[in-house]
């Protein structure tokens, strides 16, 4: 593949749209009739794509493809689905073990964050309140949604999305309760066996995930600590762990800018919305796939202020380990420089 560059921007000459249509032509295609032809799968990803990358309404899209508001709107619904079927196997496929082992190096080297393998984070989407749904979807920022849980890796990338729950839901609640959550209590996402913090000959420790405050503290998942119990050492724990979660509120942040479909209220029933944002998570995996988005790596954790725990308690391993983890990551073995 060639690329030039203008404008300090390098362009490929090959186009990732002509890579994404030839993977859906044929289920984009309809049959043609004698009465009119049917609308081409170029034309009819092309109208998605504006959608989901602009926020138009259909009636907005109407004007400018001179196109029915009812077909507009059966035509992006339908693509999204398609989108979703004909990529997600292959650009948001449940990580195996070996992927599960690549994400932990990739968090070792980029975040300096020992046997990691995801950050868990929810994204309200905005959208009109149901009918008759009460304020099961009004959510604490004041207005009605849906969750976007996902887990991400250090590249920005989605390894696993999951979409729906009603935006009074907590994101610890909707962990819990999704696929991915039970297959971890259960043990059944696959993970590599444990092994000793870089640098260390110590014992083994559990791959982890990490989250914010709002998540229960296990063995498998890692959350700050309470503002009020901070010393030096807690700190710096919550200083590193701050830093490798971001990369999980960069992916939400590049996947808004690049879909500006979620910078909008979505004024349609829950299940389509549903249908459209698991579309913009595949295709967000597929820019940065075929694409990248450069992100400043230099981008200063949240303040400390952000990080204040809830009073759930922990199991006693999950605080012990913790309390391990917090003695290694102000040691010398975890420090950058011994990399």
């Amino acid at each position: 593949m060639q690329c030039f560059l203008a404008n300090n921007v390098y362009l490929c000459c090959y186009s990732s749209f002509d890579f994404l249509i030839s993977k859906l032509r044929d289920s984009l295609r309809h049959q043609d009739t004698q009465m009119r032809k049917s609308i081409s799968p170029t034309e009819r990803l092309l109208l998605t794509l504006r959608f989901l990358a602009t926020g138009h309404t259909y009636v907005s899209l109407h004007y400018q493809f001179r196109l029915g508001r009812t077909t507009i709107r059966r035509i992006v619904l339908d693509t999204c689905s398609i989108i979703w079927e004909n990529l997600q196997p292959e650009f948001l496929k449940f990580p195996d073990m070996a992927d599960w082992e690549k994400i932990c190096q990739d968090f070792w080297v980029k975040t300096n964050f020992p046997n990691c393998v995801g950050a868990v984070d929810g994204k309200h989407i905005r959208i009109v309140m149901p009918p008759n749904t009460g304020s099961k979807y009004f959510n604490y920022k004041k207005y009605f949604s849906i969750v976007l849980l996902a887990v991400a890796d250090a590249n920005y990338r989605f390894s696993y999305v999951d979409v729906g729950a009603q935006g009074s839901s907590s994101d610890s609640g909707i962990f819990q309760h999704s696929r991915f959550g039970v297959k971890l209590q259960e043990g059944n996402i696959n993970l590599p066996p444990p092994r000793p913090w870089p640098h260390t000959n110590g014992p083994d420790r559990p791959l982890v995930f990490i989250g914010d405050e709002a998540f229960a503290l296990s063995n498998h998942m890692m959350r700050p600590f309470p503002q009020r119990t901070l010393n030096p050492q807690r700190t710096v724990f919550n200083v590193r762990l701050s830093k490798a979660r971001k990369v999980v509120e960069c992916a939400f942040g590049i996947m808004a800018n690049k879909w500006r479909i979620f910078h909008t209220s979505m004024m349609m029933d829950t299940a389509n919305a549903v249908t459209i944002v698991k579309a913009a998570c595949v295709l967000h995996n597929f820019v940065r796939d075929k694409e990248g988005i450069n992100v400043d790596e230099d981008v200063p954790p949240p303040p400390l202020e952000a990080l204040t725990a809830s009073t759930r308690r922990g199991t006693i391993s999950a605080t012990t380990l913790r309390e391990q983890l917090t003695l290694y990551l102000n040691s010398p073995e975890s420090c950058v420089e011994t990399l």
